[in-house]
């Protein structure tokens, strides 16, 4: 192997390439030969949101590193392919450069767009027209059940508001909260489990296109609230420690007084 692979200083996409294909070949390493799109398919997902936290943490190397990590993703699931004589990484190439030519008729086209809003209309326009998709609900359709569920379900209800199936403001989707809330109590004073389950999902869903309308992420905002309860839960932690109070024994009343406290810090 080491004859078949150059070692160098400085390497480039089609060292990662072959290094992929030596890994995965006879003689190569028994760990790589035995993987599928199965096996590693969640070591994806795992790689992608590093990049996100390298991101969130405006950390370039840590960026630069986790991106390799994705390239890493995409030449073994290529690889995987090119030994089945499917298609090679060129072609993976090739496919996402035409699709950028074609979704943007008003770089490469005759179409125009002067701002942001237009660009995007004219994205989604080529893609429904690409895709085959003469309805909105293909369009939703095509939105992977795989997303996270918040993510999901915004961009769901962005294709809905795109066809005019939308409130006219925020008040719409407040009324709908409080008429879906209603609907979770008397579902969970019925004790009725699958019930309880669907009118949560209600709940939730509205709680998106409420995010929605006020412009915000619902992931990034889940995201932020979920922080802020594990800083202000390590604050009461601490405090209970202090205090000699056992958290696990102590009354509501107590918590919530230290609770108070942490908010205030």
């Amino acid at each position: 192997m080491a004859k078949e692979f150059h070692i160098k200083e400085k390497y480039d996409i089609e060292d990662l390439i072959s290094i992929v294909a030596l890994l995965r070949a006879p003689g190569g390493c028994p760990w790589d030969a035995e993987q599928t799109h199965q096996s590693i398919k969640k070591n994806f997902i795992e790689e992608t949101y590093e990049v996100v936290e390298a991101i969130n943490k405006d950390n370039p190397d840590m960026l630069r590193e986790e991106l390799g990590d994705i390239l890493l993703q995409v030449a073994l699931h290529t690889q995987m392919e090119e030994e089945k004589g499917s298609f090679t990484f060129d072609d993976v190439a090739d496919d996402i450069v035409k699709k950028l030519v074609v979704r943007h008729p008003h770089v490469f086209g005759d179409k125009t767009a002067s701002n942001v809003a237009e660009a995007l209309n004219s994205w989604d326009a080529v893609k429904l027209k690409t895709k085959g998709q003469k309805t909105q609900t293909e369009s939703m359709l095509s939105v992977p059940r795989e997303l996270p569920a918040l993510m999901r379900a915004q961009k769901v209800q962005k294709k809905a508001a795109k066809v005019g199936f939308d409130w006219d403001d925020a008040g719409g989707a407040f009324d709908k909260m409080y008429e879906e809330l209603d609907e979770l109590k008397i579902a969970m004073a019925q004790d009725d489990a699958p019930h309880i389950e669907e009118e949560m999902g209600d709940v939730l869903f509205t709680a998106v296109n409420i995010a929605r309308f006020l412009k915000l992420d619902s992931e990034e905002a889940l995201t932020g609230a979920t922080d802020k309860f594990v800083t202000r839960f390590q604050k009461v932690e601490q405090m209970a420690a202090e205090q000699g109070i056992d958290m696990k024994t102590a009354s509501l009343e107590e918590l919530d007084e230290l609770w108070a406290v942490a908010k205030k810090l």
